[in-house]
């Protein structure tokens, strides 16, 4: 996927001016909802250092599989962002994507907690 492609994330920017940033570095996620996003992108461009550094070390695994073979990633709805305090937050979404011919839907309600000034994922609960 090109820089100048727009960004899987849903928003109307381009890969590098969005979640790519957060991927390479270049810049922190500003809430959770950014980081929520860029862990969809995240998957999406099959960055599995990234999902694992995003990840809290006190729920993270220690790996990640690759992706199934023939999986394709087809959209992201945020459903709801909750900041619950300064440095907690859930995010609700709806991620889509087909494999084998087959839709799937992960409906999911995201904890994200912001240490040093860094958001990361906790966990979700399937819904």
């Amino acid at each position: 996927m090109a820089p100048t492609l727009p960004c899987p994330c849903g928003r109307p920017l381009a890969y590098a001016d969005c979640c790519g940033a957060l991927h390479d570095g270049t810049r922190l996620a500003a809430t959770a909802e950014d980081l929520m996003r860029s862990r969809y992108s995240a998957y999406v461009r099959d960055r599995r250092d990234y999902l694992l550094a995003s990840w809290h070390p006190s729920t993270r695994p220690a790996e990640l599989p690759p992706p199934e073979p023939g999986l394709r990633w087809l959209g992201l709805e945020v459903k709801c962002h909750v900041p619950v305090d300064a440095d907690h937050a859930t995010v609700e979404f709806a991620a889509r994507s087909k494999l084998g011919g087959r839709a799937q839907r992960l409906h999911e309600v995201s904890r994200f907690v912001r240490e040093g000034g860094r958001w990361y994922y906790v966990d979700g609960e399937l819904r």
